[in-house]
């Protein structure tokens, strides 16, 4: 009970969000210990010792679930945005699509808020993600999947 409160867990995937990297069904091994000590029963860390990198696949509650999402933008790293050809979301040369409704939620941010990340799933047209309910606090990450 204790590795599966604070170090490791297995969590099965429920929806297409991180398709193709992940599928719907699977079971993903998570290391609960990647960025700090997960207070029991919670949805935030106790302490924190490392911070999600851009690439890293992370847990996190939203909305009183565990979503699990890719961190593609980390804590002051520039955004850049565009409504030339429908809404976009340029971060480390990678467009990302936006509705017109989040486009104008997220303009307002030219970089990630200090210890906040940027989680879009991998399957962007099929995700509901930080482009529609804003930036990951970093305290709020649970854990780093360790294979997928």
């Amino acid at each position: 009970m204790l590795v599966k409160l604070f170090i490791i867990d297995i969590v099965h995937i429920s929806g297409s969000s991180m398709e193709p990297t992940i599928q719907n069904g699977k079971a993903v091994v998570v290391n609960k210990l990647a960025y700090g000590l997960v207070k029991p029963f919670g949805s935030t860390l106790m302490c924190a010792w490392n911070t999600p990198k851009c690439g890293d696949i992370v847990i996190y509650m939203h909305d009183n679930r565990l979503v699990i999402k890719r961190c593609t933008a980390t804590s002051l790293c520039p955004l850049e945005y565009s409504s030339d050809k429908g809404y976009t979301l340029r971060v480390n040369n990678v467009d990302y699509p936006l509705t017109e409704e989040q486009f104008e939620s997220m303009k307002a941010f030219s970089k990630v808020p200090e210890k906040m990340i940027l989680a879009i799933g991998d399957n962007y047209t099929d995700s509901i993600d930080s482009r529609s309910y804003g930036f990951i606090p970093v305290y709020n990450i649970l854990g780093k999947a360790l294979c997928n």
